[in-house]
């Protein structure tokens, strides 16, 4: 019996990583409630809404069905960036962002015949100086929303990065 793949995830990264890897899949975007909570760490923060993805995905489907769900964040001094709600707030990451190293992480849970699997990977990604002329083109872009951390280092983001340090999917989204 072939299980068919759902992709828990409305990312069009996550689904052209798929896509590369030739997998014929179906998508189902969860709705859930992706707020830290109190003092929780970006890594279990990210493992948390993994699981919480694929959990809720997967009540919506047969048990033979193979669900994979996967979260990214962006972390610095422990503070998570999430995706920005709006252009000042991505200004506003970046700038924090900008001549610093931080941490990129991205959990990844997957469920099938009442059996799951989690894992992470993170990787270490260096911005550059970012001038005020840069944020503003980049911002200009429209490339920011719907980014953790407010970039896409597979984009026009690239402008932004200095170093990657670890696997370029991970900082994607999808190890």
């Amino acid at each position: 019996m072939t299980s068919q793949i759902i992709l828990a995830s409305r990312s069009p990264r996550r689904k052209e990583i798929l896509e590369k890897l030739g997998l014929v899949f179906a998508i189902d975007p969860p709705e859930i409630d992706e707020t830290p909570r109190h003092r929780e760490n970006p890594l279990s923060y990210v493992q948390r809404i993994a699981a919480a993805k694929a959990d809720k995905v997967a009540l919506r489907h047969d048990q033979h069905c193979v669900i994979i769900a996967a979260d990214t964040t962006v972390a610095l001094d422990g503070e998570i960036f999430g995706q920005p709600r709006d252009l000042d707030e991505a200004r506003r990451m970046i700038q924090k962002l900008s001549k610093k190293s931080h941490s990129v992480h991205t959990a990844v849970s997957v469920r099938c015949d009442g059996s799951s699997a989690n894992g992470f990977d993170t990787a270490s990604v260096t911005m550059r100086e970012v001038t005020p002329e840069l944020l503003d083109w980049y911002l200009g872009t429209g490339e920011s929303m719907g980014k953790a951390g407010a970039y896409a280092v597979q984009g026009q983001g690239a402008a932004l990065v200095a170093e990657v340090r670890g696997e370029i999917e991970t900082v994607i989204g999808l190890p």
